[in-house]
């Protein structure tokens, strides 16, 4: 299924499908969205390339082993989680917010270090899930 149409419009998406998959990010602490269906969008957007241009060519793509997002994605979420107790001594996942905005981004807040986590770790699970059937089929 390696077509021209295929291979031209995947080389399209992938960049518009990873900056979509930032906004569902970003918005995601305000409103519906988040590091789940952030994560989603971006693998969706690597097995699109995957399956148009070649499983080497993405793995090529993206430089390293998808299966280091996962450790990295958790230890972000379990440092945000954990970071009220340490340095305020609230509870745990309690939120802390930065007292000014940023502009475009809005206020930073614990919540956005725990939905880039989670961002991470579904990038990582499922690209390395979809990656290990291609390359056993």
């Amino acid at each position: 299924m390696k077509t021209i149409i295929l291979r031209t419009a995947s080389d399209y998406l992938l960049p518009v499908l990873l900056i979509f998959s930032i906004f569902i990010l970003l918005r995601g602490h305000y409103l519906p969205g988040g590091g789940f269906v952030g994560g989603l969008i971006a693998s969706i957007a690597f097995v699109l390339h995957s399956f148009a241009n070649g499983l080497s060519n993405t793995k090529a793509l993206l430089r390293i082993h998808p299966g280091f997002l996962m450790p990295v994605g958790l230890g972000l979420a379990f440092l945000s989680a954990i970071a009220p107790i340490l340095g305020f001594g609230l509870p745990l996942m309690t939120g802390i917010w930065m007292p000014e905005p940023i502009s475009v981004l809005g206020t930073i807040g614990s919540a956005l270090f725990f939905d880039i986590g989670v961002y991470l770790v579904v990038i990582g699970v499922t690209l390395t899930i979809i990656f290990t059937i291609s390359e056993s089929a």
